[in-house]
């Protein structure tokens, strides 16, 4: 396979990746338009259903009064008959055969009807089993996609919150080690103060017991019983 061919398959890789994408993140909004789609096929499904059940309703109709009608005219060929008037019989005869056959083809249509029926109100009690299905397996995930996203929503807020704690935290160190440099300055120039006006060195006499320290309470309590005495 040379560069080109290479090149070109590449390309188709990536446009048909680029469809994919675009295809899952639009899946709902695709699926819920089929839902609608398949839900306004159904119903036109269900029209036919209703005139073919009217048709039917309609032909049983036509077949009971040709019944009836073969039955009338039976009832006129046998008192033709009976009044010995055979001509009269065979014309009523002939009337009979011919309702007959009308009866034949009404019942055939009739049967054809309610086969047809019958067939479409099962494809149909299917169909809207699948589209419930369907149905609930969209609201299923769309309910799961939500609760996802909430999750994100939740866990990039956390992940955030930990980010803004750790700044939190290190500006919080970098305050406590200028507050501590600032207070070791200020003793630094406290006891620069000191050894500029000698106090400093007033202190490290007394300190080591060179000098006295002034008046205590144990001292004036001595100097009280001396006098005492």
């Amino acid at each position: 396979m040379n560069i080109w061919s290479k090149l070109v398959t590449a390309l188709r890789g990536g446009v048909n990746e680029a469809g994919e994408a675009i295809v899952d993140s639009q899946a709902l909004r695709i699926l819920e338009q089929e839902i609608r789609d398949a839900s306004v096929e159904l119903q036109q499904s269900k029209d036919s259903l209703a005139s073919i059940m009217a048709r039917q309703k309609v032909s049983e109709e036509k077949c009971n009064q040709l019944r009836e009608k073969v039955a009338e005219h039976e009832s006129y060929a046998l008192k033709a008959l009976e009044q010995d008037n055979e001509s009269l019989a065979a014309e009523v005869a002939q009337k009979i055969a011919e309702i007959e056959n009308r009866l034949a083809n009404e019942s055939a249509s009739c049967e054809s009807y309610a086969s047809s029926a019958s067939d479409l109100r099962q494809a149909i009690q299917k169909a809207d089993d699948d589209l419930a299905q369907l149905k609930h397996e969209v609201d299923t995930v769309k309910a799961t996609e939500s609760v996802q996203k909430a999750q994100a929503a939740v866990s990039a807020k956390h992940s955030g919150t930990n980010a803004k704690l750790l700044t939190a935290a290190e500006s919080l160190e970098r305050i406590k080690e200028k507050q501590a440099l600032k207070s070791a300055q200020m003793k630094v120039a406290a006891e620069l103060a000191r050894d500029t006006s000698g106090d400093g060195l007033e202190a490290k006499l007394k300190d080591a017991g060179i000098t006295p320290a002034g008046n205590s309470a144990q001292s004036v309590l001595a100097r009280l019983k001396n006098k005492q005495q």
